[in-house]
Parts: structure tokens; sequence; C-alpha cells
């Protein structure tokens, strides 16, 4: 296994909570209640060169692995930001960067490395299947030197922040092909041709204004060589990704955590009722104590799945663990730090309620927890398949 450098690690920590310095809690506060994005925020972090730390260096890119990758994510989410807003480009390069052509890397990695295009957005889930992807309904016809795209996405997000899209659509009819994962395909998308000429964009309001849409695609013409990889073999260059995407939301549901801890147990002794600290009370402190042993114990899995991954390993089963416990871990602690602030944690200007709001989607998207469950009873215990 892959020995991390741990100075090195600390020096990506150091540098990221500098630039998040000046990005402070007011900051992302005013963002959440305009419900705008924090561009400022995403341009300083893509000038600095941190969302091109795992394109490789001929690219223009850090070469770096997932392990620093996640530690970016993690410590913008413990510095009290959100890395939702930014962590596409670094789940979604992956699917380009290990099954794009020679001259699709050459043409878009030194700009995405440059901050000259975004590749912010995945379209893959559908309304009407939700979780069951191989029974996605949207279609890729080839015409010619032409796809020809139709079909509907949903829970689509950043788009209107993005400059290109992975799209996930069957190239061959679900009754043709002899395994139902075979006969699906990945493009990647220029928006700004898209958008308006075959493509519809409907924002979809939410709980925690993550800036997400959904999709229509009506013969939305796009070239051949828009194609990634071989016909028929998406859904496997997919999953390479979304495992590095469930690794990277582990991390920054660990920097939630860690944030909600560190909030909980500065309140804990800043308050004082009855004459002392609340944080006296083995009611209050142990509640706090428990939810970080979970964490740090969620984290330990988190790095199995990046010594995996970055060992060229399947970390499909560890990133599956670690999404799950990060998330479990991180909810847990959200509710403990609401719990110690009692009705201030409901106060805006404490922040507790927006990054509770925030933690709480991982419990649902990406992968839902009960989708990890069966996975690992099925594919690790070698259980009875539940649906």
């Amino acid at each position: 296994m892959i020995q991390y450098d741990k100075e090195a690690l600390d020096a990506i920590r150091d540098g990221v909570r500098g630039l998040c310095a000046g990005f402070d809690d007011a900051y992302w506060r005013g963002v959440d209640e305009r419900q705008d994005f924090p561009e400022e925020f995403v341009t300083a972090l893509t000038q600095a060169g941190w969302l091109a730390a795992m394109i490789p260096e001929e690219y223009g890119g850090s070469g770096l692995g997932l392990a620093e990758a996640s530690v970016i994510l993690e410590e913008v989410n413990r510095c009290g930001g959100n890395s939702g807003t930014v962590h596409g480009q670094m789940y979604n390069m992956f699917t380009l960067l290990r099954n794009g052509s020679a001259e699709q890397k050459d043409h878009y990695l030194p700009r995405i490395a440059r901050g000259e295009l975004r590749l912010q957005s995945m379209g893959v889930t559908e309304p009407t299947t939700g979780t069951d992807t191989t029974k996605i309904k949207t279609t890729a016809v080839r015409k010619g030197d032409r796809y020809v795209i139709n079909g509907q996405k949903v829970w689509i997000s950043r788009i209107q922040h993005s400059d290109l899209m992975i799209l996930l659509a069957r190239t061959t009819p679900l009754d043709q092909v002899k395994k139902k994962t075979d006969g699906m395909s990945i493009f990647l998308v220029d928006l700004h041709q898209a958008i308006g000429n075959g493509m519809t964009v409907q924002p979809i309001a939410n709980m925690v204004h993550h800036v997400t849409n959904e999709l229509f695609f009506d013969n939305l013409e796009i070239p051949a060589e828009a194609l990634i990889g071989e016909e028929g073999k998406g859904f496997r260059y997919i999953l390479d990704g979304l495992n590095a995407e469930r690794t990277l939301i582990a991390a920054e549901c660990i920097g939630d955590g860690r944030w909600f801890i560190d909030k909980a147990s500065r309140y804990a002794c800043d308050r004082e009722v009855f004459g002392r600290p609340i944080g006296k009370n083995q009611g209050i402190q142990f509640p706090i104590a428990e939810a970080h042993i979970e964490v740090e114990a969620a984290d330990l899995m988190r790095w199995r799945a990046c010594e995996q991954y970055d060992s060229g390993l399947n970390a499909g089963a560890a990133a599956n663990m670690a999404k799950y416990l990060a998330a479990k871990a991180s909810w847990e602690a959200a509710n403990v730090c609401l719990q110690t602030h009692g009705g201030f944690g409901f106060a805006c200007e404490y922040d507790v309620e927006r990054k509770f709001r925030e933690t709480r989607l991982y419990q649902v998207a990406p992968i839902s927890t009960n989708l990890i469950l069966s996975y690992v009873a099925e594919h690790l215990l070698e259980l009875p398949r539940s649906f």
C-alpha cells in the first residue's frame, strides 16, 4: 500500500485553510441566504490550482492522487465552507482522465487546469429510474457523424456554472444486450452549445440550495467525437469515477464532522448555565466525545479507500463503506452540535443550521445508505440480492 507523506498532506491542509480564511462564516452565510453560487470562492480555489490537483502535470495540473484531493475538500468543509460547490470538478475529471482519448485529454485537460473550462456536472440520475441506473431511458442514437440525444435527467447540479457535462445515455436498447449494464455510453457535452439547442434546464428549489436542475433532451445533436471511450461501456467507466466520488464525499463529511465537533466543544466550554460551563455535564460532553470517536473511525476507512484507489486496486467496497460511515458520523455530529447549542443552534448567525442541512444531504445522495448496505450484503457477505 501507498505510504502518504504526512508533511506534504499537512502543507495542503495549511494552504487550503489559508485560502478559506478569506471566505469566513459570514461569506458562506450570505451565499446561503441569497441562494447564490460562491463564484468568488470557486474562482480563488481554481486560480490557486487546488481544483487541478489530480490533473497530470503534462496537462498543467499537479499530478496528485485521490488522497490529496480528499484533503482539499475535507479542509473546505472543516473551515465552514461547502465543497458541494466544487467537488464535481474533482470526480468528473476522473472519467475523462481514465477513459478519454489522447485527443480529448489534450484538448480539455489543460484548459480545465488553467480554469478556462469547468467540468462540474454529471448527468446520470433520471426521475423514473432513481438508483436503478441500468433502466435509464435517455437514449443516444448514432446518425452519421452525430449522436441524437432524447430523454430526461434530474438532480443534475451546477449546470449554470459549468462549461461541460459528463452524460450517461443508452446507445443500445436494454432488451438487446446480454448484460443490463452493457449498452450505455458516456459523452462529454458542451453545455454552451447544448442549452437552447435541444437541451432545456429547469432549476429545482431545494433544502440545501445545491444549484441543482432537471434536464430535458429533445433531439439534442452532439458530435460523434463527444463519445468517451468505447460505445456501450459507459456504465463501467462511470463506476470507476463513482468510487472516487464516494471517497471524496466521505472526506467532505469528515470535514463537516470535525467542524461540528469543534463548534460544539467550544460552545460547551464557553456557555455557562447554573454557574458552570455546560460542558461539565456528562450529558453534554459524552455525546460530543462519541461523535468524535465515530468521525475518527470513519476517517480510517476513508484512508483505506484512498490507498486502494491510488494503488490502482478496486476500491469499490472501501469507497462505499467510507461514504456510509462518514455520512453517518457527520450527521450524528450535526445532531450533537445542534443539541449542544440548544435554541441558538437554530439561529442562522451560529451557522449550525446551515451546516446541519448541508451534511444531511449525504445520507441520501450521492448513493443512499440503503444501497450501500445492499451492496455490502450481496457482494461482500454473499447474501441473496434484496431487490
